[in-house]
């Protein structure tokens, strides 16, 4: 039972992952990034795919297996437990990828000088239409994109 518990916690914690712009990874913290001011030429909804890291597998399959052993006499036990084990694999890979998949938005952005940009990334709390004024930030490869600030001008009041 203990082992049962231990791996669908694993399974439970690596489905809390997100790739949400609105949140940084802790590596990401006070690292210089590039940015760049665009404008959003078009949004629209995408799906991005659960993982399949083998986790959600082998948790179904020891609850699968230790559910099927538990079953029947002796030789029983032996054969619906496996047979608890391999359905225990293919139901947890499923309930995994399932888990860990996302809504996101494909963005795409035209910069100052004329280059087009397409970014995937998570639903935020932001909503981005065409014709908005935005900034990619850029840091270790991956970039997010989020509504440019408004600028006042230097000696004016708000």
């Amino acid at each position: 039972m203990k082992k049962l518990f231990a791996a669908l916690t694993v399974v439970i914690l690596a489905a809390c992952t997100t790739t949400s712009p609105d949140v940084i990874q802790k590596g990401d913290a006070q690292r210089l990034s590039q940015v760049q001011d665009g404008t959003v030429l078009s949004v629209r909804p995408v799906v991005v795919e659960g993982n399949q890291s083998g986790v959600g597998a082998a948790a179904g399959g020891i609850a699968g297996g230790v559910a099927g052993s538990s079953v029947g006499g002796r030789r029983e036990s032996a054969v619906v437990g496996v047979l608890g084990a391999v359905a225990g694999a293919v139901v947890g890979n499923a309930v995994e990828r399932m888990s860990t998949r996302e809504d996101a938005v494909e963005i795409l952005v035209q910069l100052r000088n004329g280059e087009r940009r397409a970014i995937v990334q998570a639903k935020g709390n932001e909503t981005l239409a065409p014709g908005d004024a935005v900034i990619l930030v850029s840091t270790g490869g991956k970039t997010r994109v989020s509504r440019a600030p408004v600028v006042v001008p230097a000696g004016s009041k708000s």
